[in-house]
């Protein structure tokens, strides 16, 4: 091996009887510099898009959500609750209480989704930080108040300085219903909206209004025990997945434990597959450029083919040979992996940490720069995904070649 990597490299800094070798060659290195480059890049891209996403999630749901296996609600007589508070790591506990409504803002209506939350829920989420306009406050006194989402709001066209009313219509789960008066099939209740959040995701911003969860109990005829969800907060630095597999036993069969990623499960599973088939399309493209290393390899065979007669009478046999001109492609490769993925970390690196590139126009922007993200098991998938290319590419006709030239020297 180490014969066969000394007469490679000399073969690669030796002078060239045609100039178009070394054309070629530059050619080679280029293409699989930009190839490098440019999965490194795409694949920061999905990273920053992956954590950027779940950043705006983190900000409205909680570490851990416990949601029932079967049906809507479940009763909190049915779960170990107080066992769930004393779990190692569990620091704050939420109970959630969710309804389809239909809202009524004088003469404007829309459906959203109605979520009940009692006085610790701004602990569990990141509630506090995503409110743009008014207070987050769900009672006072005995009046009832509560948050809506942007979108929602914008759509009703409600402010918060409105003295009107906000009408919410929950249909009566008990109870026979009159078709003559099919007003009276719905519960109805009153809000005061305090604030307005934007999580800038349009399930929540168009769809949620917050309210006290005593209010939504009676608004959907529900006991005091009833929710749809309990929302975990856990100790800074607590292993989650430990947490959760603890929570999951106490619980048994009646509910699931969700973490973040998997509360939003099918838009992880997206961002996956998007990343992997990017992954396969520039593998794809990188293939395609690795084969003008056959061409400069077969190109220098031919050159050399004198030097192959020399190395023949030498004692070398073919395997040889044919391992000394595969190091000569592995060695062009490897000038463009190299140079090519310093290039993509370094220009990575800038836009993380500079935001050189930003969003045009004059629309107003989450943030002002593309998100990226490096991470070094991108940088190693890389490396060998270029270096597995490059050598399939030029093994099989670098075997034939050589054996072609051989044998011609055997002959003559």
């Amino acid at each position: 091996m180490q014969l066969a990597f000394t007469i490679a490299k000399r073969y690669l800094y030796a002078k060239k009887s045609q100039n178009v070798i070394n054309i070629i060659s530059m050619i080679s290195v280029f293409g699989v510099l930009t190839g490098s480059m440019a999965l490194i890049i795409i694949l920061s891209v999905f990273n920053g898009l992956h954590g950027f996403m779940g950043e705006l999630y983190t900000a409205f749901d909680p570490d851990l959500k416990l949601v029932p296996k079967s049906g809507k609600v479940i009763s909190l007589d049915s779960i170990d609750y107080k066992k769930i508070q004393n779990t190692d790591g569990v620091l704050h506990i939420s109970e959630v209480l969710e309804h389809q409504a239909l809202l009524k803002y004088r003469q404007r209506r829309m459906p959203a989704m109605v979520m009940g939350v009692d006085s610790m829920f701004n602990k569990v989420s990141g509630i506090d930080s995503i409110i743009i306009d008014g207070e987050y406050s769900l009672k006072y006194k005995s009046e009832f108040r509560g948050v809506i989402g942007r979108r929602l709001a914008d759509q009703l066209a409600i402010r918060m300085n409105f003295v009107t009313p906000l009408v919410m219509y929950i249909p009566k789960r008990k109870g026979n219903i009159n078709i003559m008066t099919p007003q009276n099939a719905f519960k109805q209740d009153y809000l005061n909206p305090t604030g307005m959040f934007a999580v800038n995701q349009e399930e929540y911003d168009g769809q949620y209004v917050i309210i006290d969860i005593d209010q939504a109990r009676r608004l959907s005829q529900y006991d005091q025990n009833i929710v749809s969800s309990l929302a975990i907060r856990t100790k800074e630095g607590a292993d989650i997945s430990s947490i959760e597999k603890q929570v999951q036993e106490i619980v048994g069969e009646q509910m699931d434990v969700l973490n973040q990623q998997e509360q939003h499960a099918s838009f992880y599973k997206v961002m996956k597959v998007e990343k992997l088939m990017a992954y396969l399309i520039l593998s794809f493209i990188i293939a395609i450029a690795a084969f003008n290393i056959v061409a400069n390899l077969a190109m220098l065979i031919y050159e050399k083919k004198e030097s192959i007669f020399t190395l023949k009478s030498m004692g070398a046999d073919k395997k040889l040979i044919t391992r000394i001109f595969m190091m000569e492609g592995w060695l062009i490769s490897l000038a463009g992996i190299v140079t090519g993925t310093l290039l993509g970390v370094v220009l990575v690196l800038i836009q993380q940490h500079f935001a050189v590139i930003k969003f045009m126009g004059s629309g107003h922007y989450i943030t002002d720069g593309y998100p990226v993200a490096l991470e070094l098991q991108d940088v190693f998938t890389v490396i060998v995904t270029v270096s597995v290319i490059s050598i399939l590419a030029a093994w099989y006709p670098v075997r034939v070649i050589v054996n072609k030239y051989y044998s011609e020297t055997a002959s003559s």
